[in-house]
């Protein structure tokens, strides 16, 4: 089973609480029991809306490879201003490192 999404997640915990405070506005139970009931029935309904409702369209599908600039220029047949073809078709996608603070590699004293 697939994780709740953030509005899954919101409607039914607004469900929860809102049907649980009109439930026990509604039919006046002062007894630890008919509260314990209305608190599962309030909860059961909370769970109900959260799983009926439609989730995730599911995971993106990429078939198409990806293409630069030099990749696109070099499938037409004119050569880049590096001198390479491009036409490999299996470039490299870089994604920058994650940056640390100043100080947070440097301890001064122990």
């Amino acid at each position: 089973m697939q994780r709740p999404n953030a509005a899954q997640l919101t409607y039914g915990s607004a469900t929860v609480v809102l049907a649980t405070v009109a439930l026990l506005l509604l039919s006046g139970t002062t007894t630890l029991p008919g509260i314990a009931a209305v608190c599962a029935a309030g909860l059961l309904l909370g769970v109900l809306v959260a799983v009926t409702m439609p989730g995730r369209a599911g995971p993106v599908k990429t078939s198409a490879p990806v293409r630069s600039a030099s990749g696109t220029a070099g499938a037409s047949g004119t050569s880049g201003a590096s001198g390479t073809s491009g036409t490999s078709g299996n470039e490299e996608i870089r994604v920058p490192a994650a940056r640390v603070g100043g100080s947070a590699g440097t301890r001064i004293g122990s």
